[in-house]
């Protein structure tokens, strides 16, 4: 193992920025957990990224290092839970040479924004971008399939002449449904919620719900060709795809049924779906039946990520820094099933927290797990090494921060969310260290602001978590069994353990946070 880490020897330059010596702060752990986790919510504010990613310059606007000519051609069409803020920035920017719009958003967002003091995320008064909202409870609705039908009308108007500014954002799925007759909308979602009731991963669920729909896969570029198209994308998966992000309506992508047919069947629904399904997935002929030119519509499509789980974590790491940690990045993309997650978190727990030099076998068995969390060997040895080396050097507090999207199986009916499930898991794995301020504390929380159907977006525990419920007469296998997380921390420390940062009016996937006080020598 020490062959393996020592081949990974941290650059000049990054090696004197982390020797710096940490700021004093007199903040308690938990208190500078909730504020780097502010700070990456901050960075990915809808109206944030939009104007950084567009700059105006008399009558053009460059995106991505992309110059547009603005002749009163602007169209504008989106969808997502971050799309009203986003297109109230974006016609601030470009709003002169705007024709119409039409934005698909969640129900009640602009009484909530409105209620909450968000006014700079709402549209003005007498915006030419209409809004329609739907997907009541972040499901397709009658609401949003009008929504989609709209956009859909919008794009497939536009001529050569045309630039159709494309909006995306997390729930962008649920708020675009045009399913293929003769599938109807609500055997569309029943397909979709017995996969995620299975615990399918958001790639596999997109990829299910692009073969059944008429935009998603690029559908929408394909109604808008030959105007161009440009898509600003605040991504909310893993790896940032936009062929997956939405489903891909602006990404042309390949629908193999064989690759739909077998994310199906490892979830064992092959055998139950309905007849218009299999029609749909039996046929050979293309999902786009429009009398348009069928010639490669990719190069008048330009998709920008303009916000991302990395620039959220990126952020974090900046404040941990000012609040006197020494951030370490592990990865932006971590997945799989919550044990083993949590499992991964109280081991490399265990590893920065050794006095000594920790036993081969942790370092073995992060390797081992790294593939089945989605944690590259290379990120592993990367931040391990790190962890060594603030360890025999001294180096003070480390915040190591990750991020990405869990899944768990539901074997219970109780409230909760993959954040405060996770949270409370990786309390139980740091069992035997000490607690804060001298031993390690773990965040979990949605950068959404709600974790599964909760108010609390996720929370935060340490070893205490094991002893308080031991002392309350709390039987956490219980609770974890119940997928009862949002129960068991609110008669926890009177639900202090909670993250609940109210409405946050964006989406970045997760993002995780060990900080992991100094190793005393």
């Amino acid at each position: 193992m020490a062959r393996v880490l020592s081949l990974f020897r941290p650059q000049p330059f990054l090696a004197l920025v982390s020797r710096r010596k940490p700021t004093l702060c007199k903040m308690s752990m938990d208190s500078r957990a909730r504020e780097v986790f502010a700070a990456a919510v901050e960075a990915v504010q809808p109206d944030t990224v939009v104007r950084q990613s567009m700059e105006r310059k008399e009558d053009s606007v460059i995106i991505n290092g992309h110059k547009f000519t603005l002749k009163h051609n602007l169209h504008l069409v989106g969808f997502g839970k971050a799309v009203l803020g986003m297109a109230a920035e974006a016609e601030r920017i470009v709003g002169d040479h705007l024709v119409k719009g039409v934005i698909s958003v969640p129900h009640g967002i602009q009484q909530t924004l409105q209620q909450h003091g968000k006014d700079h995320l709402l549209l003005k008064e007498n915006s030419r971008i209409r809004v329609m909202e739907g997907a009541k409870h972040n499901l397709p609705d009658v609401d949003a399939q009008k929504a989609a039908e709209a956009i859909k009308q919008l794009a497939s108007e536009l001529t050569e002449k045309d630039l159709l500014l494309v909006l995306i954002s997390g729930g962008g799925s649920a708020l675009l449904p045009a399913p293929i007759p003769p599938i109807s909308l609500q055997e569309k979602h029943d397909v979709t919620r017995r996969l995620a009731g299975a615990g399918a991963t958001i790639q596999e669920l997109n990829t299910v719900r692009r073969a059944l729909s008429f935009l998603k896969g690029g559908g929408l570029a394909h109604c808008a060709h030959p105007a161009q198209v440009v898509s600003l994308i605040l991504s909310d998966v893993i790896g940032d795809p936009v062929d997956l992000i939405a489903s891909g309506p602006t990404a042309w992508s390949e629908v193999w049924p064989e690759e739909v047919l077998s994310v199906l069947e490892r979830y064992k629904l092959l055998n139950s779906l309905p007849a218009s399904v299999k029609d749909v997935l039996g046929r050979p002929s293309p999902r786009w039946r429009e009398n348009k030119d069928e010639s490669n519509t990719s190069g008048h499509v330009l998709n920008a990520v303009i916000g991302s789980n990395s620039i959220a974590l990126k952020c974090a790491g900046r404040r941990a820094r000012e609040l006197g940690f020494r951030p370490v990045v592990l990865a932006p993309g971590v997945c799989g099933d919550v044990r083993s997650v949590s499992r991964l978190y109280g081991l490399l727990a265990r590893f920065a927290c050794s006095r000594e030099e920790p036993p081969p076998e942790i370092a073995a068995e992060l390797l081992r797990l790294g593939p089945e969390v989605g944690v590259e060997s290379w990120d592993l040895c990367r931040t391990m090494q790190v962890l060594g080396e603030g360890r025999t050097e001294g180096w003070g507090s480390t915040c190591l921060l990750a991020g990405g999207e869990p899944t768990v199986e539901l074997t219970g009916n109780g409230r909760g969310g993959r954040n405060q499930e996770l949270a409370l898991r990786v309390g139980l794995e740091l069992r035997g260290l000490k607690l804060p301020p001298n031993g390690p504390v773990f965040l979990s929380g949605g950068t959404d602001g709600q974790d599964g159907p909760t108010e609390a977006a996720g929370a935060i525990t340490d070893w205490g978590v094991y002893e308080e419920a031991q002392a309350k007469g709390l039987d956490i296998d219980n609770f974890l069994t119940n997928n009862d997380s949002y129960t068991f921390f609110t008669c926890l420390s009177a639900g202090q353990r909670l993250l609940v940062p109210g409405l946050t009016c964006t989406n970045v996937m997760d993002v995780h946070m060990l900080l992991i006080p100094p190793i005393p020598h």
